[in-house]
């Protein structure tokens, strides 16, 4: 994948179970990958230190070390980060990335820590109430599927759930490629009389939003069609989302012991466990989080991934291919007259 040489990623080098090693070794193959210069950020000896026990006595080309001598702590309280922990690693890569010294940060360390500062020091896109968390998940229909939110905002309002339909809409549409995506709203059941307040006034807003083509909307979706493909963006609070992407995660490892004992049951069985094994391994790929990278801050100026805490330096490798298309896809402009039509209308309906 070939990339323009102005394109510069910022890395957390402390953040996550296995940093400095993981996110320093990912960084060295996502260099030779990608071509794309990338900036670690973190204390410089200890990043040096993860080098020399791979192998690596000299910095390679296209990797660069910006010194920070502070690490956010997951117990830290993220409120508190931006003036407390100002020299950690993480401030200091938001610092970076929101004064124009890179195209899109990543970072395994704290999640409510990097929204706090994301939202702080990169800001949202105007008009953005909140951002959200958007993992894309793979889906029966062989595409993915957009959920968001998925844990960043537990309690929402009905314009929340609507900028998410919005926001998910563009990121569907220009970074996984997806036509017309259809925007669905999580629910326990299709009809438009379903749910709690929040989920039949949001219904409303939603429906307004596609009568004026600015989403395709669909109407309301159930959590069994999430991961066949019923839509191609599935709009929740992120309590609601969390635990939905938790319970097919949950349903997958389920699924995925279940092969492994029917395989290993006995000799017939494992026979044709190993006449299975290539297509098991591509379902496990598929699920597999460290082919994913990460998962997009849907709503700030410029992309900011949250890659998971125990990220390896697969993890971080995919990570960076996938903040480097965040950054080409950039919809920030776009999202932003979208949602001024949405206020224009608004207040056309209260004249």
């Amino acid at each position: 994948m070939e990339s323009e040489s102005i394109m510069r990623i910022i890395l957390d080098a402390m953040g996550g179970d296995n940093a400095p090693k993981a996110p320093v070794m990912g960084a060295i193959q996502a260099v030779k990958t990608y071509n794309v210069p990338i900036v670690l950020v973190g204390r410089g000896e200890e990043i040096l230190k993860a080098m020399r026990e791979e192998g690596i006595q000299e910095l390679p080309d296209g990797v660069e070390i910006c010194n920070a001598d502070d690490v956010v702590d997951m117990h830290d309280d993220p409120a508190s980060i931006v003036h407390k922990r100002k020299n950690s690693s993480m401030v200091v890569g938001l610092k970076m990335l929101a004064d124009g010294q890179g195209d899109a940060f990543i970072s395994a360390g704290s999640t409510g820590a990097l929204l706090t500062g994301a939202t702080l020091l990169v800001k949202r896109v105007k008009g953005i109430r909140r951002a959200a968390m958007g993992p894309a998940m793979p889906n029966k229909a062989g595409g993915k599927t957009v959920l968001l939110d998925c844990g960043a905002n537990a309690e929402c309002t009905p314009e929340f759930l609507l900028q998410f339909g919005l926001v998910g809409s563009l990121y569907a549409e220009h970074s996984l490629g997806i036509q017309k995506p259809r925007v669905g709203l999580l629910n326990i059941g299709t009809e438009d009389s379903k749910g709690t307040p929040l989920q039949k006034e949001a219904y409303v807003l939603l429906k307004e939003a596609g009568d004026q083509g600015l989403i395709h909307f669909v109407g309301n979706v159930e959590a069994r069609d999430v991961p066949l493909g019923a839509v191609d963006v599935v709009v929740c609070d992120g309590f609601s989302g969390n635990v939905l992407l938790k319970s097919i995660e949950g349903t997958a490892m389920f699924m995925g012991s279940l092969m492994k004992h029917m395989f290993y049951k006995n000799l017939l069985t494992k026979i044709g466990g190993l006449i299975c094994k290539s297509g098991v391994n591509n379902i496990k790929k598929l699920l597999d989080y460290r082919e994913i990278g990460g998962t997009q801050f849907l709503g700030i100026r410029k992309p900011v991934i949250k890659a998971h805490g125990a990220s390896d330096a697969l993890a971080f490798h995919n990570a960076i291919g996938q903040a480097i298309d965040a950054a080409k896809a950039d919809f920030s402009a776009e999202l932003e007259e979208n949602l001024q039509q949405l206020s224009a209308l608004k207040e056309k309906q209260n004249d």
